[in-house]
């Protein structure tokens, strides 16, 4: 509504432009901002809309400098393609006896939040709202968290998920309609054939499998057990895996030990290969599993270092659950006091030969689990447990990554809550309390969210 402002307060649009410039560079620690000019209606809010969409931007943080009235922007509402949240925000934060109309103008953002609000609503779009002195930590706080949620859901948007092979056959709690997750939350599905794997890790060069060796030999504490030919073929499995994620255009991928077992060509399964592929940052589950694979993607966006991980075993005693996987962890969340190892471990499943696995604990204090769960159709809901990763005693005969969580709702509570809310035994960890960033991530991405 400038035009209209423009003559009764000369130079307002240059005021408030050069607020919004000091919103974008108090939030520069949280997040990169692009600041439009200002919006002075319909054609503007769609020309700056256009624009943050071809500059492939994360999402839309709207700022009312004035009243808007809401069909300046109705339509483009409807066709919005980025996570929205409306800063509920003004220049001032108290009223005061000085305050003239100019004053009451450049201050009166709430009822054009209120108008766009319910815009937002009538168009059936997600978006987060933050009502906040804009100055204060709090207000900074609060974008940042919006502000990588909107992240992840962006990514996932571009997501494509590649599984090698097939799922695990008899796995409900995996199983989603392809198209379904496509269109609702943008996931897309690349099935790749094992063999691709096989001619990709037969043509590598034998200089990169020697590089990464070495790399390990630096990361890693090796097990001298491992002989040169175990690391070698497990070097390539890596590099070929990866190979083909980018080949592909796959952020995260999903294999499973029957279809590799049953190809034939293979000697032994990618254990190590998991882990340090999601310490590159691609998403990652066992077993075909493509909603677990897509969760522990948005982890790594939303919260740094996704782990992908199951629940193992109740353990009373300490009121918490052992968490592990077959061999699958990602190593970036590894406990600091102690060396991540790189072993030779042998392995029944699959049938196949012993698989280098990276073997630590998880690094204790404060961690949050996240399940996607298909709840049919085109629902989806997200179930969120947080609580503590203990210090707990070393278990000498398990050679894989775990830790034992202890949910801050008790293992009796948070169980119970889990499995009515149709939690999956897949799932992905984060360090950190990270439930509240979840809960935005589900709000723009318009999934439900449930605490447990």
């Amino acid at each position: 509504m400038q035009p209209l402002y423009d003559d009764m307060v000369p130079g307002i649009t240059e005021r408030q432009a050069a607020y919004a410039r000091r919103i974008a560079e108090s939030l520069a620690e949280v997040a990169d901002c692009v600041v439009s000019e200002p919006v002075r209606g319909r054609a503007d809010a769609e020309r700056a809309m256009r624009g943050f969409e071809n500059d492939d931007l994360d999402g839309v943080l709207v700022v009312m400098l004035t009243y808007g009235p809401s069909l300046r922007v109705t339509r483009l509402f409807a066709q919005m393609r980025l996570p929205v949240c409306l800063a509920n925000i003004q220049p001032d934060p108290a009223v005061t006896p000085a305050w003239d109309m100019a004053d009451m103008t450049y201050n009166q953002g709430i009822h054009g939040a209120q108008d766009t609000a319910n815009a937002m609503v009538r168009a059936g779009l997600p978006f987060d709202v933050v009502t906040e002195e804009w100055p204060s930590d709090a207000f900074r706080d609060r974008v940042g968290r919006w502000a990588r949620a909107a992240r992840a859901v962006t990514a996932w948007k571009r997501l494509r998920v590649g599984v090698f092979g097939y799922a695990m056959n008899g796995m409900g709690d995996a199983r989603v309609d392809e198209t379904a997750l496509l269109r609702r939350l943008g996931v897309e599905i690349q099935v790749i054939a094992p063999g691709a794997l096989h001619r990709t890790m037969s043509g590598l060069p034998d200089g990169a499998v020697t590089d990464l060796m070495a790399w390990e030999d630096a990361r890693f504490e090796v097990d001298p057990r491992l002989s040169k030919e175990e690391r070698e073929d497990h070097a390539r499995m890596q590099l070929g895996i990866e190979h083909l994620l980018t080949e592909h255009g796959c952020g995260a991928y999903s294999t499973h030990f029957d279809a590799i077992g049953e190809d034939g060509r293979f000697a032994r399964l990618p254990m190590a290969a998991a882990s340090s592929l999601m310490a590159k940052g691609y998403g990652f589950a066992g077993e075909g599993d493509v909603l677990a694979a897509s969760i522990v993607h948005a982890g790594h966006r939303l919260a740094g270092d996704g782990h992908f991980t199951e629940m193992y075993a109740m353990d009373f005693p300490s009121d918490s659950i052992l968490m592990s996987h077959m061999g699958e962890g990602n190593w970036k969340v590894a406990r600091s006091d102690e060396p991540v190892r790189l072993i030779k471990r042998p392995l029944g499943i699959g049938g196949l030969d012993d698989p280098p696995t990276l073997l630590f604990r998880v690094q204790p204090g404060p961690a949050t689990l996240a399940s996607l769960v298909a709840l049919g159709g085109e629902d989806f809901r997200l179930v969120v447990a947080e609580g503590e990763v203990l210090d707990s005693p070393e278990l000498p005969a398990l050679e894989m990554p775990y830790g034992q969580f202890r949910p801050e709702s008790g293992v009796r509570g948070c169980m119970d809550a889990w499995l009515r809310a149709g939690g999956t035994h897949h799932m992905v960890m984060n360090l950190g309390r990270t439930a509240a960033d979840w809960e935005v991530f589900c709000r723009l991405a318009g999934i439900e969210y449930v605490r447990v």
